[in-house]
């Protein structure tokens, strides 16, 4: 007799993770890690000019604030946030002539989950939104979440990435176009919008009533005479613009994960309200510590300030200084891209961390690709974070260098 092996082993078919989840796509800033860790763990040096993270001390007034703390309870927050630090923050947008009070003000866990929360509110599945490109990579993954699709207007290097013409704009213009996305000053460019071309955003909002979102988190790194610009300040659509930000950068504090949504707009807020329900509260301790870091001293903000204008200086000197490569003149944030002589980035940047090193050292940095929605854009340009101090910046551009000599794909 012959017993069936399908009957005593039953073959179990695993249940299928989400299309949302094979679609959504990898950081191009984070998903190099496991490569670092490992060249790490032989004993290499990785300078990271990958991720926003600063080597800036944080401000002094942020620690006391935490040894201070006295609770016998760590206890949930109100969704929206703690009253008094949406009163501070407020008081600090004034200082931007940002008109705001603190019921225009939602705490939420990291500029990033203001990006979502918004988009969940305002955007329905098969909805559109224009993003001028290269974008930070996680609004695509934040519109993919929310079932939204990413219209992309393409800016080039060859034009220091300033916005295209108006008129790429309206040509994406549909019945299920929903809002225009910014990012002022630009991660991952360093672009600084200019009054002219805030205007004709505005234009647009007003012309086709959408929704103006504007990731504002780099206002402090503005390097040009001119005043910071704010979608804030634009007249006319008040109720339009949804304004995103944190306190990961300003204040170098981006473990404690508060960001803020702004907007005047009541039904936007009453539906952001009802995700922040959802996910409880914002976290406590970063917010106590946000809350007393609001005081820093301007000696403190002038002297980071000085610091990044140094190091954008030294660095943007440094990469147009090798052969083949070239990035233009950043105006704000700390980032820059470059177009560099090599054929893919992705497989360059992973090559870095696998296969090169130059007297124990190497670089990593985050392949362009993940910056643009269309597959081949950005193939030969990488995201420079200048958040080390200039002698880790010299070593890491000799190392670049050295890379390129020797580095299989080379295009020169």
């Amino acid at each position: 007799m012959q017993i069936s092996t399908t009957a005593l082993n039953p073959i179990i078919e695993m249940p299928q993770t989400s299309n949302r989840g094979h679609i959504m796509p990898e950081s191009p800033i984070r998903k190099l890690v496991p490569l670092s860790d490992k060249a790490k763990e032989r004993g290499i040096k990785v300078y990271h000019l990958n991720i926003g993270q600063p080597d800036v001390k944080t401000p002094t007034i942020a620690f006391e604030a935490m040894k201070k703390i006295d609770r016998s309870i760590l206890e949930y927050s109100p969704s929206n946030g703690f009253k008094s630090l949406r009163k501070k923050l407020a008081n600090y947008y004034h200082g931007f002539n940002i008109d705001v009070n603190e019921n225009d003000i939602i705490i939420t866990t990291g500029g990033s989950e203001a990006v979502n929360f918004a988009f969940m509110s305002c955007l329905d599945p098969g909805d559109e939104i224009i993003v001028p490109e290269p974008a930070y990579a996680n609004y695509t993954a934040f519109a993919i979440g929310a079932g939204a699709i990413v219209k992309p207007v393409v800016s080039t290097i060859e034009e220091g990435f300033a916005l295209p013409p108006v008129e790429k704009f309206e040509e994406l213009i549909t019945p299920r176009t929903k809002g225009i996305l910014i990012c002022n000053p630009n991660n991952p460019t360093g672009y600084l919008y200019t009054q002219s071309e805030m205007n004709k955003i505005r234009d647009l909002v007003k012309k086709y009533d959408l929704y103006l979102f504007s990731d504002e988190v780099y206002r402090e790194f503005c390097y040009t005479g001119a005043p910071y610009i704010s979608a804030f300040h634009l007249e006319g659509i008040d109720e339009n613009v949804i304004l995103f930000d944190s306190v990961s950068k300003r204040y170098n504090e981006c473990g404690i994960r508060i960001g803020a949504l702004v907007t005047k707009n009541v039904e936007v807020r009453k539906s952001v309200m009802k995700f922040c329900q959802a996910r409880l509260s914002p976290p406590l301790i970063g917010q106590i510590i946000a809350e007393a870091s609001i005081d820093t001293p301007k000696s403190y903000m002038l002297e980071m300030y000085n610091e990044y204008v140094e190091r954008r200086k030294f660095l943007i000197d440094g990469l147009n200084r090798i052969p083949g490569v070239y990035t233009p003149i950043p105006m704000g944030a700390f980032y820059t891209v470059a177009k560099l002589p090599i054929d893919d980035s992705d497989k360059f940047c992973a090559w870095l961390l696998n296969d090169f090193e130059y007297e124990g050292q190497t670089v990593m940095m985050a392949p362009c690709s993940g910056f643009y929605t269309e597959k081949g854009q950005g193939k030969d340009e990488v995201r420079v974070a200048y958040v080390l101090e200039k002698e880790e910046l010299a070593k890491a551009l000799v190392v670049l260098k050295k890379a390129l000599e020797v580095y299989p794909g080379r295009t020169l």
